[in-house]
C-alpha cells in the first residue's frame, strides 16, 4: 500500500502543478469567452481600443460561434504588462490559441488588429481558418512614403517621454482633437476617447512606435486563408495606392465602405455586417 502511495505522488504533483499553471499562465491580454459553437472567432481590437468595440458584432454571431474577444494590456484599463511589441502579442495570441486547441479559428482584427490579423495568417499560414482586417494597411508608413523600410530596435524613448509628460488633461484634448477624423458616429466618439484615455501611457507611447515600424507587404504573400480587407470610405481616393500594398495577398477580396470613417463598424454598421455574413457564411 505504501509503495502504491509512493508511486502515486509524482502523478499527483505533475497534475496539481499543470492546474496550477493554467490558472496562473499570463498573456498579454485580457480574454473574453462568449457564444456556443463549432467554430471559433477570435477578436483583436485596434489601437487603444477596448474589446468593447466588438460588442455589436458579436451580438450577430454568438449563436453559432464560440467568441474570443481580446482587450490589450495597457489598452482601456487592462493592466499593462512589460514587453510591449507587435512582435511579442503576435507569439502570445498564437501560444493562446495553440495552449486552449483553438481549431483553426477566424480572426477579425481592426486597426492595429487587423494588422496582427495579417502577421499570424503570414506567420502561421496553416493555423488560421480566414481572416478579416477592418481598416487596417500592412504598412501604415508607406501611405505616405513608398519607400519606407522598417528599423531594427527603433529607439521609442523619446516618443514614451513626450507622451508620459503629458497631463491628464492635455492627453484629452489631444484624443479629442482627433476622433472626429476616426469616428463619424458621434454617439461613440466619447466612448472611444475614454479608451485612449484610459490606457497605460507608456504602452501607448511603446507600441504606436513599434507599429507605425511595422511593414508587412512583402510576408503577407505567405497567407493561404481566404481573407476580406474592409476599408473606409476614403480610401476609395487612393485606391492604386492601397491596393499596391495588398498585392502580394492571394485570395483577398477588398470592399470599400460606403460611408463613414476609421471605425466601420460604428460608422458603416448595415454594409459592414452584410459583409461579414457574406464571408463568414
Amino acid at each position: 500500500m505504501k509503495k502504491i502511495k509512493f508511486l502515486l505522488l509524482p502523478f499527483v504533483f505533475t497534475f496539481i502543478s499543470s492546474m496550477v499553471f493554467a490558472q496562473t499562465k499570463s498573456y498579454p491580454f485580457d480574454v473574453k469567452i462568449s457564444g456556443k459553437g463549432k467554430q471559433s472567432i477570435i477578436f483583436i481590437p485596434g489601437f487603444a481600443s477596448s474589446g468593447e468595440v466588438w460588442n455589436e458584432t458579436k451580438l450577430t454571431y454568438e449563436k453559432d460561434f464560440t467568441c474570443y474577444t481580446l482587450t490589450m494590456a495597457g489598452f482601456a484599463e487592462v493592466k499593462p504588462q512589460p514587453n510591449a511589441t507587435f512582435t511579442n502579442w503576435e507569439t502570445s495570441i498564437v501560444n493562446y490559441i495553440k495552449e486552449n486547441k483553438i481549431e483553426k479559428p477566424i480572426i477579425i482584427g481592426h486597426s492595429m488588429g487587423g494588422g496582427l490579423a495579417l502577421a499570424i495568417a503570414s506567420d502561421y499560414p496553416d493555423l488560421i481558418k480566414k481572416i478579416v482586417v477592418v481598416d487596417a494597411l500592412p504598412c501604415l508608413q508607406a501611405l505616405s512614403n513608398p519607400a519606407f523600410k522598417a528599423i531594427e530596435n527603433p529607439d521609442c524613448s523619446q516618443l514614451v517621454n513626450q507622451m508620459t509628460a503629458l497631463t491628464q488633461e492635455q492627453f484629452y484634448q489631444i484624443q479629442t482633437n482627433s476622433i472626429s477624423r476616426l469616428v463619424a458616429e458621434t454617439s461613440k466618439q466619447e466612448l472611444v476617447i475614454g479608451w485612449s484615455v484610459n490606457s497605460d501611457r507608456k504602452t501607448f507611447a511603446e507600441m504606436y512606435c513599434d507599429f507605425t515600424n511595422t511593414d508587412l507587404r512583402q510576408k503577407i504573400e505567405n497567407i493561404k486563408c481566404p481573407s476580406l480587407i474592409l476599408l473606409e470610405d476614403s480610401f476609395k481616393t487612393i485606391k492604386p495606392a492601397i491596393e499596391e500594398q495588398y498585392k502580394n495577398l492571394k485570395n483577398a477580396n477588398l470592399e470599400y465602405s460606403t460611408k463613414g470613417l476609421h471605425f466601420i463598424m460604428y460608422d458603416d454598421k448595415e454594409w459592414y455586417l452584410n459583409q461579414l455574413n457574406n464571408f463568414l457564411n
